[in-house]
């Protein structure tokens, strides 16, 4: 549960500084690495999320 915690922080944190970069020097192949670390992030979420329904619905079993 911490790996996933920690690595959605690092994707989220790599996402903004990949963004904040874009900001400052508007090269647009920071933009895009931003973007598709939010992607990632997302989909680290997602499978956060579904880890912690699937440890819910064991229990219920």
């Amino acid at each position: 549960m911490l790996i996933f915690r920690l690595v959605f922080a690092l994707l989220l944190v790599a996402g903004l500084l990949c963004f904040a970069v874009y900001i400052g020097t508007k090269q647009p192949i920071w933009r895009k690495r931003g973007i598709l670390l939010i992607k990632w992030t997302v989909i680290a979420g997602i499978g956060f999320f579904a880890v912690i329904i699937l440890e819910r619905l064991v229990l219920l079993v």
